[in-house]
């Protein structure tokens, strides 16, 4: 715009205002429009069609705290004007504040309770104030409007949720993917919703929808593997490791591995997840697990000895070092380990019967007597191998001891 436009569009806006902020408006120049709409407000405090066009070009411009008040003044002036209240209505919804919106969208329904935006920004208010029941029909009005509105078909779906009315919302999750594929993602929530109602089948089927999505892959497997389907749940696992190698996923194939009873595979997910995050002690608790079943017990003693260390007060750490030092017959240690996990845990018939095999490989028959006869007290018949073994051992204990 040249020096002299812009002179003849000051002086004008100067002589009317109005007419100025609404040709500027009418050519999208919303700055332009807001100040001399200010002009006019500013000239007249009652003009509420002044006020309502400040408004707009405020809200035009994203500057929704201002253009607030000044359509709360448009309504102080001018009450019931349809335009002012649900464009009023709408900013508050997008700031948040549900509450105060509810009763300015009712009344833009209450005028025109047919069309598409008062119904649609209704549903919305209401479902920030939590009041789903009544946003189900306020949804369905505005899609009855519009029945192509993506956002209508997916609010729809989420306040049906809210209801738990799963089977009915599915179809509007669906719906709102079609019209616009920017929604496609909001079926996970749907799948989410599955879970949390126990409907794992119904919540796999939708995450198996995304297979190039880690964590849809992910979940899915986990899934599979909670409900027992091991075998079907290993390829959505292999995948998001894949993608995706993080600890968590690794840690995820390796317990699917492990229900398989494909051990060293799990070793080598588990080993990894460990290399990765090395301070993570639940990682390493399920290495040495891994690690003990596939009898390499020295490698495991290592990893429960490393998680004492960090957990010191960790009676299950210590119980499974203690174990895994008497395959190896450090004996010392491990009867320090046994220690430990008394004092941490109490008493138990496993804890005495370890003792007593320690005390009896290190020749300390009476004290590995006394270990004996307390593990066959507290058992009572819940371990018969291994009460049979101590019996005999007590036996030879006794002859042993008589020969002294």
């Amino acid at each position: 715009m040249s020096a002299c436009a812009m002179l003849a569009l000051l002086l004008f806006a100067q002589a009317d205002p109005m007419a100025a902020g609404m040709k500027a408006l009418e050519a999208k120049n919303y700055d332009q429009a807001a100040a001399a709409f200010r002009q006019a407000v500013q000239a007249d405090e009652k003009d509420y069609v002044a006020h309502f066009h400040l408004a707009l070009s405020l809200s035009l411009l994203n500057r929704d705290a201002e253009a607030i008040p000044e359509y709360r003044k448009t309504l102080e002036l001018k009450p019931g004007l349809y335009q002012a209240q649900l464009n009023l209505g709408i900013l508050l919804v997008g700031a948040g504040k549900g509450a105060g919106a509810v009763s300015l969208l009712d009344a833009a329904v209450a005028q025109k309770p047919a069309e598409f935006r008062p119904n649609y920004y209704q549903a919305e208010a209401l479902m920030l104030t939590g009041d789903a029941a009544r946003a189900v029909p306020a949804y369905e009005k505005a899609i009855a409007a519009n029945p192509t509105s993506a956002p209508a078909q997916l609010g729809l779906g989420q306040a049906l949720i809210k209801l738990n009315r799963l089977a009915d919302a599915a179809p509007h999750f669906g719906r709102a993917a079609e019209l616009d594929p920017a929604y496609r993602n909001s079926l996970l929530e749907l799948a989410s919703a599955y879970e949390k109602a126990g409907e794992m089948a119904q919540a796999v089927a939708i995450y198996r929808q995304f297979p190039d999505n880690p964590g849809a892959r992910e979940r899915a497997g986990e899934l599979l593997l909670e409900g027992g389907k091991t075998a079907d749940a290993i390829p959505a696992l292999e995948a998001a490791v894949v993608e995706s190698p993080t600890a968590a996923n690794r840690a995820a194939l390796a317990a699917a591995y492990i229900r398989n009873k494909q051990l060293p595979l799990a070793i080598e997910q588990l080993k990894a997840a460990v290399a990765a995050e090395s301070a993570n002690m639940d990682l390493r608790m399920a290495y040495g697990r891994a690690l003990r079943d596939a009898r390499q017990y020295a490698p495991a003693a290592q990893q429960f000895f490393t998680v004492t260390k960090a957990r010191p007060n960790s009676g299950e750490a210590w119980n499974e070092l203690a174990a895994m030092l008497i395959l190896t017959e450090a004996y010392p240690q491990a009867l320090v380990a046994l220690d430990k996990a008394q004092a941490l845990t109490g008493e138990s018939p496993g804890l005495y019967y370890f003792r007593a095999i320690v005390l009896d490989h290190t020749r300390q028959y009476e004290p590995a007597m006394e270990a004996y006869q307390k593990f066959l007290a507290m058992s009572e018949g819940k371990n018969p191998d291994e009460e049979f073994k101590a019996r005999q051992r007590i036996r030879v204990i006794k002859k042993e001891l008589s020969k002294r």
